[in-house]
């Protein structure tokens, strides 16, 4: 039992490293996957639709 939970606590704890684009294992897929989507998503930004009134100008959301 107490192995057990020492592997999870290791699993809990581990974050992306730049070698998990190298690494086969799934964990390491997965991290480095999500790092990509949240680097592009950073990268590009927030897209925001304007509100614009009749005559072409900013309406409050």
């Amino acid at each position: 039992m107490k192995e057990e939970r020492k592997e999870s606590l290791n699993l809990a704890y581990r974050y992306y490293e730049t070698e998990d684009y190298k690494r086969k294992d799934q964990l390491s897929s997965g991290l480095a996957e999500t790092h990509e989507q949240v680097n592009d998503a950073y990268i590009e930004g927030e897209i925001r639709q304007t509100n614009n009134g009749a005559n072409g100008q900013d309406l409050p959301d």
